[in-house]
Protein backbone atom coordinates (compact mmCIF):
# COMPACT_ATOMS: atom_id res chain seq x y z
CA UNK A 1 0.00 0.00 0.00
CA UNK A 2 1.25 3.48 -0.85
CA UNK A 3 1.59 5.48 2.35
CA UNK A 4 2.60 8.98 1.25
CA UNK A 5 4.18 11.09 -1.46
CA UNK A 6 7.83 11.66 -0.67
CA UNK A 7 9.15 13.66 -3.65
CA UNK A 8 7.88 16.08 -6.26
CA UNK A 9 9.90 16.97 -9.35
CA UNK A 10 10.92 20.32 -10.75
CA UNK A 11 12.73 20.03 -14.08
CA UNK A 12 15.75 22.27 -14.57
CA UNK A 13 18.37 22.91 -17.26
CA UNK A 14 21.39 23.32 -14.94
CA UNK A 15 21.45 21.62 -11.53
CA UNK A 16 24.24 23.80 -10.10
CA UNK A 17 22.28 26.93 -11.01
CA UNK A 18 19.12 25.31 -9.59
CA UNK A 19 20.88 24.51 -6.32
CA UNK A 20 22.06 28.11 -6.05
CA UNK A 21 18.56 29.46 -6.74
CA UNK A 22 16.54 27.17 -4.48
CA UNK A 23 19.05 27.02 -1.60
CA UNK A 24 20.80 30.40 -1.67
CA UNK A 25 18.00 32.63 -2.96
CA UNK A 26 14.79 30.96 -1.77
CA UNK A 27 16.41 29.68 1.44
CA UNK A 28 15.49 26.01 1.01
CA UNK A 29 17.47 23.27 2.75
CA UNK A 30 19.67 20.96 0.72
CA UNK A 31 18.45 17.42 1.43
CA UNK A 32 20.52 15.29 -0.97
CA UNK A 33 23.14 15.85 -3.65
CA UNK A 34 24.94 12.89 -5.14
CA UNK A 35 25.70 11.43 -8.53
CA UNK A 36 25.24 7.76 -9.32
CA UNK A 37 27.65 5.62 -11.28
CA UNK A 38 25.36 6.00 -14.32
CA UNK A 39 25.81 9.81 -14.27
CA UNK A 40 22.36 10.63 -12.89
CA UNK A 41 22.54 13.37 -10.25
CA UNK A 42 20.02 13.17 -7.41
CA UNK A 43 19.53 16.68 -6.03
CA UNK A 44 16.73 17.39 -3.57
CA UNK A 45 15.71 20.43 -1.53
CA UNK A 46 12.83 21.46 0.71
CA UNK A 47 11.61 24.59 2.43
CA UNK A 48 13.23 24.85 5.87
CA UNK A 49 11.30 22.81 8.40
CA UNK A 50 9.41 20.75 5.80
CA UNK A 51 10.23 17.08 6.24
CA UNK A 52 7.40 15.25 4.50
CA UNK A 53 8.03 16.09 0.83
CA UNK A 54 11.34 16.84 -0.88
CA UNK A 55 11.67 18.57 -4.25
CA UNK A 56 13.85 16.71 -6.74
CA UNK A 57 15.62 19.18 -9.04
CA UNK A 58 15.97 16.94 -12.09
CA UNK A 59 17.98 17.97 -15.12
CA UNK A 60 16.17 17.58 -18.41
CA UNK A 61 18.09 14.76 -20.13
CA UNK A 62 20.00 14.34 -16.88
CA UNK A 63 22.04 11.23 -17.56
CA UNK A 64 21.83 7.59 -16.82
CA UNK A 65 18.80 5.72 -18.10
CA UNK A 66 16.34 8.03 -16.35
CA UNK A 67 13.64 9.03 -18.82
CA UNK A 68 14.90 6.83 -21.64
CA UNK A 69 12.17 5.04 -23.50
CA UNK A 70 12.95 1.58 -24.81
CA UNK A 71 13.33 1.57 -28.56
CA UNK A 72 14.06 5.31 -28.91
CA UNK A 73 17.06 6.24 -31.00
CA UNK A 74 19.64 8.73 -29.73
CA UNK A 75 18.25 11.21 -32.26
CA UNK A 76 14.70 10.81 -30.92
CA UNK A 77 15.93 11.11 -27.33
CA UNK A 78 17.76 14.36 -28.19
CA UNK A 79 14.64 15.76 -29.87
CA UNK A 80 12.61 14.86 -26.78
CA UNK A 81 15.11 16.58 -24.47
CA UNK A 82 15.19 19.67 -26.70
CA UNK A 83 11.39 19.79 -26.84
CA UNK A 84 11.08 19.48 -23.07
CA UNK A 85 13.77 22.14 -22.50
CA UNK A 86 11.92 24.47 -24.87
CA UNK A 87 8.62 23.98 -23.05
CA UNK A 88 10.36 24.51 -19.71
CA UNK A 89 11.93 27.80 -20.84
CA UNK A 90 8.51 29.04 -21.96
CA UNK A 91 6.96 28.20 -18.57
CA UNK A 92 4.70 25.43 -19.85
CA UNK A 93 5.82 22.75 -17.38
CA UNK A 94 5.11 24.81 -14.31
CA UNK A 95 2.48 24.98 -11.68
CA UNK A 96 2.88 24.73 -8.00
CA UNK A 97 2.40 26.74 -4.86
CA UNK A 98 4.68 27.62 -1.99
CA UNK A 99 3.09 28.84 1.22
CA UNK A 100 4.32 31.76 3.30
CA UNK A 101 3.05 33.45 6.46
CA UNK A 102 3.56 36.94 4.98
CA UNK A 103 3.51 37.18 1.18
CA UNK A 104 4.39 40.87 0.97
CA UNK A 105 7.35 40.58 3.35
CA UNK A 106 8.66 37.45 1.63
CA UNK A 107 8.21 39.15 -1.77
CA UNK A 108 10.39 42.08 -0.60
CA UNK A 109 13.06 39.78 0.85
CA UNK A 110 13.26 37.59 -2.26
CA UNK A 111 13.14 40.56 -4.65
CA UNK A 112 16.17 42.00 -2.79
CA UNK A 113 18.00 38.70 -3.46
CA UNK A 114 17.32 39.01 -7.18
CA UNK A 115 14.42 36.56 -7.46
CA UNK A 116 12.29 37.26 -10.53
CA UNK A 117 8.56 37.70 -10.04
CA UNK A 118 5.90 37.41 -12.72
CA UNK A 119 3.43 39.27 -10.51
CA UNK A 120 3.59 41.30 -7.34
CA UNK A 121 1.54 40.39 -4.26
CA UNK A 122 -2.17 40.90 -4.65
CA UNK A 123 -5.23 40.08 -2.63
CA UNK A 124 -7.32 37.17 -3.86
CA UNK A 125 -10.32 35.47 -2.30
CA UNK A 126 -8.04 32.68 -0.96
CA UNK A 127 -5.36 35.02 0.41
CA UNK A 128 -2.41 37.06 -0.83
CA UNK A 129 -0.41 35.71 -3.76
CA UNK A 130 2.58 36.57 -5.96
CA UNK A 131 4.15 34.54 -8.75
CA UNK A 132 7.85 33.57 -8.71
CA UNK A 133 9.83 32.52 -11.78
CA UNK A 134 12.98 30.43 -11.47
CA UNK A 135 15.98 30.78 -13.85
CA UNK A 136 14.62 28.01 -16.12
CA UNK A 137 11.08 29.25 -16.71
CA UNK A 138 9.29 27.38 -13.91
CA UNK A 139 6.77 29.56 -12.13
CA UNK A 140 5.18 29.12 -8.73
CA UNK A 141 2.48 30.84 -6.79
CA UNK A 142 3.74 32.10 -3.44
CA UNK A 143 0.66 32.22 -1.27
CA UNK A 144 -0.30 33.55 2.13
CA UNK A 145 -3.59 31.79 2.89
CA UNK A 146 -6.46 33.97 4.04
CA UNK A 147 -6.33 34.23 7.83
CA UNK A 148 -3.07 32.20 7.64
CA UNK A 149 -4.95 28.90 7.54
Amino acid sequence: MIQKMSHATIYVIDQDKAKDFYVDKLGFELKADYTGSNGFRWLTVAPKGQSEVEIALVKVGGGGSFGNVEGNSAETAKKDVDAMAGLLKRGWLSAGAFQTADCRKTFSELKAKGVEFVSEPKDEFWGVTAVIKDPFGNWFSMTQPKNNQ
